[in-house]
C-alpha cells in the first residue's frame, strides 16, 4: 500500500526546519558570549552584530521578489542559498575587528533570512490543512535549535570560533537537502514586479482593518523588548559563570515543542486574542523574572530558568499564532505579501531597533568596577523590556478584537 503522501510530505518538512534551525540554534545565542569574551566587543558592538540579522531581513524582499518568484523554483533558490550561506559562515571566523565581522555577518544573514520566509510559504502551499499540519512541522525548528546547541557544547564551547564552522556545514547540507522538496514553481514568471509588491505594500490594504493595524503595531513594539534576551542572556550567564550555559538555555526549545503541541488546541479554544495576549504576558513575566533574578539569593537560579522556559509560550503563541493570523486574514491573492510585511516587521525593523537599544542599554548599564562579579547592572537592563513589554500588552488587550469570523486555513 502507497504511503500517505501527506505523511511523507510533513516528514521531509520536519527535516528541513530541523536542519534550518540548527543552523541558526548553533552560533546564534553563543555569538553574544563569542563576541564578548573572545574578540571584547563592547556592547553597543554586540547589539549591532545582532542587528545584522535585521538587516538581512529587510533586504531579503529583494532577493525573494526580484529573484525566487520570477526564475526559479523555491526548493531550488533554498539550495542555492543554503550552500552559499555556507560557504560565508565559514569565513566569519576569520574577521577579528568589527567593520568585517559586522559587515560578513549581514551578508550571512542576507542569504539566510530568506530561506525562513521562503520555507515557511512552501510549506503552507503543500499542506493540505495548514492551521493544523504547520504547527506540527515546525515544532521540528525547536528541536533542531537544540540540537544546534548541544552540538556547540558537545564539540567546542560559546566562547569559540567553531560555533561558525558548524553552522556553515550545517548550511551547506541544508542546501542541498532542500533539493528533495516538492517541486514548487515560480509565480510570477515574466511578470514584471514593482518594488512596493516586493516589499509586500500590497498587504497594506489589511492595514484598513482595524484589528490587523493593532496587531501590525504591536508585533513591531513587541519586538524592540524581544531582542533584549537573544543579544544579552548570553553576556548575563557567562558573567554569572552558569557552567554548560548553552545546554541550560536549549530548555527553551524544549518548552518550544510543548507549546507547539498545544498551540492547535489554544487557538481552536480561546481564539487568536487570547492566545497572543498570552504570549505577549510571557515576555513580561520573563523580563520580570529575569529582573529580579539580578539581585541574587536563593531564587536567583530558578527565575532564570523560569525565564527560559518561558520561551515556548512566548515565541509559539505570539509568532507562530500571529503567523497563522496573517495567513487567516490575507486572501490568495496578498497572502505572500503578508507574510513578507510581517517578516520584516519581525526580523526587519522590530529587530533592527530592538537589538539596538539592547546593546545601548547594555553599554549603558556598564558598572565602573564589577559588583559580586557582575560587569554590569543587570536589574536595570532586564526591567528596561520588562516595562516595555507591559505596555505593549495593555495596547493589545484594550484595542486588538478577534476576527468575526474564522476563515478557512487556506494555504499560502
Amino acid at each position: 500500500m502507497n504511503p500517505n503522501p501527506q505523511s511523507t510530505l510533513k516528514v521531509r518538512l520536519s527535516v528541513f526546519m530541523f536542519l534550518q534551525y540548527f543552523i541558526w540554534g548553533a552560533w546564534y545565542v553563543s555569538m553574544g558570549t563569542y563576541l564578548f569574551s573572545t574578540l571584547k566587543f563592547d556592547g553597543g558592538q554586540i547589539g549591532l552584530a545582532y542587528g545584522a540579522f535585521a538587516w538581512g531581513a529587510i533586504l531579503s524582499p529583494f532577493i525573494v521578489g526580484l529573484i525566487a518568484d520570477r526564475f526559479f523554483a523555491t526548493e531550488k533558490i533554498l539550495a542555492v542559498l543554503g550552500i552559499l550561506g555556507g560557504g560565508v559562515m565559514c569565513l566569519i571566523p576569520s574577521c577579528k575587528t568589527f567593520w568585517p565581522f559586522y559587515l560578513t555577518l549581514i551578508l550571512y544573514c542576507t542569504l539566510y533570512v530568506p530561506t525562513l520566509a521562503l520555507g515557511n510559504s512552501l510549506s503552507l502551499h503543500h499542506l493540505a490543512n495548514a492551521k493544523v499540519d504547520f504547527p506540527r512541522v515546525k515544532m521540528l525548528s525547536a528541536v533542531g535549535w537544540i540540537a544546534g546547541l548541544f552540538g556547540l557544547g558537545f564539540i567546542a564551547s560559546a566562547e569559540s570560533p567553531t560555533q561558525f564552522y558548524i553552522a556553515g556545514a550545517a548550511s551547506i547540507v541544508f542546501g542541498l537537502y532542500s533539493l528533495l522538496l516538492p517541486h514548487t514553481p515560480p509565480k510570477k514568471t515574466g511578470a514584471n514586479v514593482s518594488v512596493g509588491e516586493i516589499l509586500g505594500f500590497d498587504a497594506l490594504a489589511l492595514l484598513k482593518k482595524p484589528s490587523f493595524a493593532i496587531f501590525i503595531l504591536c508585533m513591531f513594539l513587541i519586538c524592540i523588548p524581544l531582542y533584549f534576551y537573544f543579544v544579552n542572556l548570553g553576556v548575563y550567564l557567562t558573567q554569572l559563570k552558569w557552567t554548560n550555559m548553552l545546554e541550560k538555555t536549549s530548555l527553551a526549545q524544549v518548552s518550544d515543542v510543548i507549546f507547539f503541541l498545544l498551540l492547535p488546541l489554544c487557538l481552536s479554544k480561546f481564539g487568536y486574542k487570547t492566545t497572543i495576549f498570552l504570549g505577549i504576558a510571557c515576555w513580561v513575566a520573563r523580563y520580570f523574572a529575569l529582573g529580579f533574578s539580578a539581585d541574587g539569593g536563593a531564587a536567583q537560579t530558578a527565575l532564570i530558568f523560569t525565564a527560559i522556559l518561558l520561551h515556548g509560550a512566548c515565541y509559539d503563541f505570539l509568532f507562530i499564532a500571529g503567523q497563522l493570523y496573517v495567513d487567516e486574514q490575507a486572501n490568495e491573492r496578498i497572502r505572500g505579501a503578508a507574510q513578507g510585511l510581517i517578516a520584516i516587521i519581525l526580523w526587519g525593523f522590530g529587530a533592527l531597533v530592538g537589538t539596538y537599544l539592547a546593546g545601548q542599554v547594555l553599554a549603558k548599564h556598564a558598572l565602573a568596577a564589577p559588583v559580586n562579579g557582575l560587569a554590569h547592572d543587570w536589574k536595570s537592563i532586564w526591567l528596561t523590556p520588562a516595562w516595555g513589554a507591559l505596555t505593549v500588552l495593555v495596547i493589545f488587550l484594550i484595542f486588538f478584537r478577534n476576527p468575526t469570523k474564522s476563515a478557512p486555513a487556506a494555504s499560502a
